[in-house]
């Protein structure tokens, strides 16, 4: 574990354990790398080198107060993945972290990046607009600013109730689990968790997406009350020059933690293929 300090003075923290292949994940709003814990062990026992951060303004990272923007987070990951040196490597990205890791490819990729996957992500565009009739209203996002803004405490621990599908009839709702959420979230800045909602919300990835070709796999649940799959990896996957689509059944937002042994063994199976 450690930090970087990159060109505008933020220190990024960092995860880095393992040799072999690099897996490199990038983590959802307004959470940590923290949220990859079943996803780090077990790569790691599977061999692999695996490297996670904190996005600036989340978790251990520096609480900035400029440059929560997407442009912003993926130059912070280009500085880390040149100062750890790494290539052929597998970017995996969750629901914001699945922009980045696209764009990250996109823009920085060429010759370090072997495969992405892409985990409820918010690729291609979250945001309605008169290009994207279908998208989710902007009065949506400004209710989540508004929750952020004034009542972040309990605005979060009431929104990891849909982010895991627990306000589902028959959910085994872990506390733990929510618990594990609450804290990770209060690690991070208020300014740049507000901020990131524009970032997450009306960053367009299209180009990113046509323009890769690494293979790419994309993966949602049916059932994401958080980030709609029809809007998001069933567009994504058919902006991809080599793209593979997996839609769960019943599966959440959240289900890199609540379906870990599925999501593991598919993500290590597109690995290996």
């Amino acid at each position: 574990m450690g930090k970087i300090t990159v060109k505008d003075g933020t220190e990024i923290y960092y995860k880095d354990w393992g040799t072999g292949q690099p897996i490199f994940f990038h983590h959802g709003w307004p959470l940590s790398s923290d949220d990859w814990d079943a996803q780090m062990m077990f790569f790691l026992e599977k061999g692999f080198r695996v490297i996670a951060h904190d996005r600036r303004g989340h978790g251990r990272s520096t609480q900035t107060f400029e440059g929560n923007d997407m442009d912003t987070y993926v130059e912070d990951v280009a500085e880390l993945t040149k100062a750890l040196d790494l290539k052929d490597a597998i970017h995996v990205g969750h629901s914001t972290g699945g922009g980045e890791v696209i764009r990250y490819a996109a823009k920085y990729g060429k010759g370090r990046v072997a495969k992405a996957v892409l985990v409820s992500a918010v690729t291609p565009l979250m945001l309605k607009t008169k290009e994207n009739p279908d998208g989710v209203p902007m009065s949506v996002f400004d209710d989540i600013r508004k929750g952020t803004a004034t009542n972040r405490q309990q605005y979060f621990q009431d929104f990891n109730e849909a982010f895991y599908g627990y306000n589902r009839k028959g959910a085994k709702v872990s506390q733990a689990i929510r618990d594990n959420y609450w804290r990770q979230v209060m690690m991070g800045g208020i300014k740049a968790h507000y901020d990131c909602i524009k970032a997450f919300s009306e960053t367009d990835f299209t180009e990113d997406l046509k323009s890769v070709d690494i293979p790419v796999l994309v993966m949602h649940g049916d059932d994401d009350q958080i980030v709609p799959h029809e809007l998001t990896s069933i567009r994504a996957e058919k902006l991809l020059k080599n793209g593979k689509l997996i839609i769960y059944p019943g599966f959440p937002h959240g289900m890199p933690t609540t379906e870990a042994a599925k999501i593991n063994q598919d993500i290590l199976e597109f690995i290996n293929s």
